[in-house]
């Protein structure tokens, strides 16, 4: 059997009459940048995380850079984060001018550790940048006490965490703006590349809409306030990210149901895995199912044999990769960070697994064992 990483084709042809209807209309409307999808996928989205408002861009990379300008974060601040993430969480930090500060991480929950925190904060640092990795919320309380206690923005990278809860909020409404990404392999996916900014402060909106559209005034479109960039999301994204967003919670509990079948396996009939975790009160949507092992490469080669798909996200903690150990970190300054990145395995996981599919992942990870 092969077990593929993801089918998005399998999502497809579960509701492709809607998609095909909606790319059709939009195709025969003519408008194809910023019409009345585009609108309605943003107030839609808003209301679904819980924010005020919502604007939409063409990525979850763009969504971060474009969160920090707006939050006046340039060249000379810093901006405190994780090691162990996507590249573009810290390559945003950088394209904005301003300095990554890396933080370690929880090794039971892969997020950023709030108790590191406070001792990096000083006079040029701007904006706490916390990432729900793999779709758990990072650990929040103690991020947003620091964050008001020294007068800086929380951006949340939740570019992975569609739907993920922190005590009853949801990623996207725990902080100044939320980040989110609907690249295809997303919890929430288009068709292609796009992204979307939540937030709460109204002051924000017109800055964005500006910033997305080349720093254009929003009265005269041809009157430029500032630098922007081109970074819109396209009408025919929005149109099917409107039509997947109604199946969203539907999707996310067969993830969980999914997560719940590997979880039992692995503590009743394999003790040299460790499952995921997420905090107290809070809900993890699965957008990786990621165990961890010592035994990880060896692993990962029993389950290709098998026809499995299974990916180390992320094989290379951010300080250690060449553009920014210039900044001068250095190998075992952030050691749970590394010694994750020695043990992270992701297994498949998504809301089309057959039961077939789902009990020969299981099988496998028994095999193991008595390998």
């Amino acid at each position: 059997m092969k077990v593929p990483p993801l089918a998005t084709n399998r999502e497809y042809g579960q509701i492709a009459s809607e998609l095909n209807s909606v790319v059709q209309k939009v195709l025969e409307s003519g408008q194809y940048i910023l019409g009345e999808e585009v609108k309605s996928f943003e107030k839609n989205f808003a209301v679904w995380v819980g924010a005020d408002e919502a604007v939409g861009v063409a990525s979850g990379t763009d969504a971060l850079i474009l969160s920090l300008r707006a939050l006046g974060i340039s060249g000379g601040d810093e901006v405190i984060t994780t090691p162990f993430t996507y590249f573009a969480t810290a390559e945003a930090i950088v394209t904005v001018g301003a300095k990554p500060v890396f933080v370690d991480i929880d090794p039971k929950t892969f997020n950023i550790n709030p108790d590191q925190i406070k001792k990096k904060i000083n006079s040029k640092t701007k904006a706490i940048l916390p990432v729900h990795l793999y779709g758990a919320c990072a650990d929040m309380d103690p991020i947003e006490e620091l964050a008001a206690k020294n007068k800086l923005a929380i951006i949340e990278d939740a570019c992975q965490a569609h739907g993920a809860t922190y005590k009853g909020r949801r990623a996207g409404n725990l902080g100044t703006t939320g980040c989110f990404s609907f690249f295809p392999t997303k919890n929430l996916g288009a068709c292609g590349d796009a992204g979307i900014i939540t937030f709460n402060q109204p002051e924000l909106k017109n800055h964005l809409l500006s910033l997305r559209m080349h720093g254009a005034s929003q009265d005269d479109k041809y009157f430029h306030d500032e630098f922007g960039m081109n970074s819109r999301l396209d009408e025919l994204q929005a149109a099917i990210l409107n039509v997947k967003l109604k199946y969203l919670e539907d999707r996310i509990e067969k993830r969980r149901q999914v997560a719940s079948c590997y979880t039992s396996v692995i503590q009743s009939q394999a003790d040299w895995l460790r499952a995921p975790e997420a905090l107290e009160n809070c809900r993890h949507v699965y957008h990786q199912y990621v165990i961890r092992t010592s035994y990880r490469d060896a692993f990962e080669e029993h389950l290709k044999k098998k026809g499995i798909s299974a990916t180390a996200y992320y094989k290379y903690p951010l300080h250690l990769l060449p553009p920014l150990s210039k900044l001068g970190f250095k190998k075992g300054e952030f050691p749970e960070a590394e010694r994750a990145s020695q043990e992270v395995l992701s297994l498949p996981c998504f809301p089309q697994m057959t039961d077939e599919e789902i009990g020969y992942v299981s099988e496998a990870i028994i095999d193991f064992k008595a390998s």
